[in-house]
C-alpha cells in the first residue's frame, strides 16, 4: 500500500516537473535585429584605381539577399551589358558581379546598389552601398548635386534619372535620345535631392528622365524629362533644380479602324487643328460625311452614311508638318452607332459647373420648343440651349437656385443627329443643396505675381475643382465649396491661352510655372475662409 501510494506520489512530481520544463523551454524571443549589412571587405578594394579585373566581391558581416537589384542598381557610366549578380534567390555572405563590358580607359565607375542588398532575417538594408574604382591612376572626385520636382504635380515622382552628358565633338541636342550618359544616379524613395559624385571636369548637359523603359535614354512618348539650358561646367558649387515635364508627343497617325458600319477612327497625337483627312476612295452622291473629335479622347471620329464598298481610301495630311499617310480600311460587318445621349451632371447639381448632355453621334438640330425645364413647384425656368457643334454637345444655361429640384424633359423630336435619328422622351431630376452646405474661399495673392494667372483648387490628387482667371491683381472668391481638403495651384499663364501649357526640349522651352500653396485648406460647411498666399520667385 505504501509502495503503491510513493509511485503514484513519484509519477505526480515527475509529471510536474515536465511540465515545468516545457514552460521553461518556450522561446522567449529576444530583441528585434534593426542593423544593416555591414561591408566588411571588397576585392578589389573599393576605391581602386587601376582596376582591371572583371570580378568584384562584397563581403558582408552577415548573410544577405538580393531584392530589385535589376531597379536599384544605377551604374555610372551605365554598362553596355548588364553585369551577372549573385546571390540570386539565396543568401550568401558576398555579392559577386561579374562585369561583361570592356571598361573604358581612365574612367571612374561608380556602383550605386540603392537599398538593394538586405539581410538574410529581418530584410534590413544596406542603404545606399556603393563601390567605386578607376581604369586609370586616380579617381574622380568632382560632384553635381540638386533638388527634382514636378511641373505641375505637388509631389515629384520617385525614380528619377538624373543624367550628365559630356559636351565633345560628338554630342548633338539629339544624343539623349539615342545614347547613355556619361554619368547617371536616381533618386531614390520619396526623396527629390540627387548626388553625381566622382566626375571629372568637363563641360557638360545636366537632365531629369523618368525612365520607364529604363534603357537609359529619353523616349518622347513615355517619359517624362527635365533640362537645364545652360551648361554645366565642373567644378561648380552651383545646385541645380530639375523641372519634370511630359511634351506633348510629336504628330502621329494610328491605322484607322472600321469601328462601326458608319463610322472610322483615326487614334492620333499632336494637335488635331493641324490634321485633314480626304478620302481618294469615289463616294456614291448620296453619302454624306461628317468628322468630329471624340471629347476627351486623342481620336478623330469620320462618320459617313453607311453604303457598300469592300474598302475605302484615305489620306491623313499634318498640315503643320507637311506629312501626308494613305491608308485602305478594309470595311466589315458591323452595327451602328446609334443615338445616345448623356447628361454631365446627375442627381445633385454643382454650382458654377455648367450643365450639358453629350451624344456619341454628330448632333444637326435641336427644338427647344420640345424642351422644358420645370421646378418642385411646377413652374417654369426660363433657359437658353445652345449646340456646340464642335463639342458635340448641348449646353443648357439657366440660373441655379439652392434648396431647389428641377426636372428637365427632353420630348421626341427635340434632338436630331446626323444619321436623322431622334432622341425618345427623356426626362432628368436634377436638385440641388442649400448655400449653407457649402463653404467660401477669398483668396489674396502677394509677392511677386505675374499676370495673366490661372488659380485652381484642387483636390489632394490634383484634380482641378474650381478655377479662376484674371489678367491683373484681384481678390479671388471661391464660392459654394463642397466641404473637403484642397490644395491651391497657381499657374503663370506666360502665353495667355489660358490653360497650363508643358515644356519641350529640342525648342528650349520651359513648362510654364507652378506654384503650390504650402499646406492643405479644409473647408468647412457655411464657413468663410480668408487666405493669403505669399508667391516666392
Amino acid at each position: 500500500m505504501i509502495q503503491r501510494f510513493l509511485g503514484i506520489l513519484f509519477l505526480a512530481i515527475t509529471v510536474s516537473a515536465l511540465v515545468q520544463c516545457a514552460r521553461r523551454g518556450t522561446p522567449s524571443g529576444g530583441p528585434k535585429d534593426i542593423s544593416p549589412p555591414v561591408l566588411v571587405k571588397a576585392e578589389p578594394e573599393n576605391m581602386s584605381i587601376n582596376f582591371k579585373s572583371n570580378k568584384i566581391r562584397l563581403y558582408f558581416d552577415e548573410y544577405v539577399k538580393l531584392k530589385d537589384i535589376d531597379k536599384q542598381l544605377i551604374v555610372s557610366p551605365p554598362l553596355k551589358y548588364t553585369p551577372l549578380i549573385t546571390p540570386q534567390g539565396s543568401a550568401n555572405k558576398f555579392v559577386e558581379i561579374i562585369l561583361k563590358d570592356t571598361l573604358k580607359e581612365n574612367t571612374t565607375y561608380t556602383f550605386n546598389f540603392g537599398q538593394s542588398i538586405i539581410d538574410n532575417n529581418e530584410g534590413n538594408p544596406s542603404s545606399y552601398l556603393t563601390y567605386v574604382f578607376s581604369t586609370g591612376d586616380y579617381i574622380d572626385s568632382l560632384k553635381v548635386s540638386g533638388v527634382v520636382k514636378d511641373a505641375f504635380n505637388k509631389d515629384a515622382d520617385t525614380f528619377i534619372s538624373v543624367m550628365l552628358y559630356e559636351i565633345d565633338s560628338t554630342y548633338t541636342d539629339s544624343t539623349i535620345y539615342r545614347q547613355p550618359p556619361n554619368y547617371i544616379t536616381n533618386t531614390l524613395d520619396s526623396t527629390t535631392i540627387f548626388h553625381l559624385k566622382n566626375l571629372k571636369e568637363g563641360r557638360y548637359a545636366l537632365f531629369g528622365v523618368k525612365d520607364e523603359a529604363k534603357n537609359n535614354v529619353f523616349d518622347q512618348r513615355a517619359d517624362k524629362i527635365a533640362f537645364i539650358k545652360d551648361t554645366v561646367s565642373l567644378p561648380t558649387d552651383s545646385i541645380y533644380l530639375l523641372t519634370m515635364f511630359k511634351e506633348k508627343p510629336d504628330y502621329s497617325i494610328s491605322v484607322p479602324n472600321f469601328a462601326a458600319s458608319n463610322k472610322i477612327i483615326f487614334g492620333y497625337q499632336g494637335n488635331a487643328n493641324d490634321i485633314v483627312i480626304e478620302t481618294l476612295s469615289t463616294l456614291p452622291d448620296t453619302v454624306k460625311t461628317v468628322i468630329l473629335k471624340e471629347r476627351e479622347k486623342d481620336t478623330l471620329n469620320y462618320w459617313f452614311t453607311p453604303f457598300e464598298a469592300d474598302s475605302l481610301i484615305f489620306t491623313v495630311t499634318n498640315t503643320k508638318e507637311a506629312v501626308i499617310d494613305t491608308f485602305s480600311v478594309k470595311t466589315k460587318k458591323a452595327a451602328m452607332d446609334s443615338l445616345v445621349l448623356q447628361a454631365n451632371q446627375r442627381g445633385s447639381l454643382t454650382f458654377g459647373l455648367p450643365f450639358f448632355i453629350g451624344s456619341n453621334t454628330p448632333l444637326t438640330k435641336i427644338d427647344s420648343a420640345k424642351v422644358s425645364l420645370i421646378r418642385k413647384d411646377s413652374s417654369l425656368v426660363d433657359f437658353d440651349m445652345t449646340l456646340d457643334s464642335l463639342d458635340n454637345k448641348i449646353d443648357f444655361d439657366f440660373e441655379v437656385e439652392p434648396n431647389e429640384n428641377y426636372v428637365l424633359d427632353l420630348l421626341p423630336g427635340a434632338v436630331e443627329d446626323f444619321f436623322g435619328m431622334e432622341n425618345d422622351t427623356l426626362s432628368y431630376k436634377l436638385s440641388t443643396k442649400s448655400y449653407a452646405d457649402f463653404g467660401n474661399l477669398s483668396l489674396t495673392l502677394e509677392g511677386p505675381a505675374r499676370y495673366p494667372i490661372i488659380v485652381q483648387m484642387t483636390d489632394e490628387k490634383g484634380v482641378t475643382k474650381k478655377e479662376l482667371y484674371a489678367t491683373e491683381p484681384r481678390v479671388f472668391e471661391f464660392t459654394n465649396i463642397e466641404p473637403s481638403k484642397y490644395l491651391i495651384r497657381v499657374i503663370y499663364d506666360d502665353n495667355g491661352n489660358q490653360k497650363w501649357d508643358t515644356g519641350n526640349y529640342l525648342q528650349g522651352i520651359q513648362p510654364e510655372k507652378v506654384s503650390y500653396y504650402p499646406n492643405t485648406v479644409e473647408v468647412r460647411a457655411n464657413w468663410e475662409l480668408d487666405q493669403t498666399f505669399i508667391l516666392l520667385d
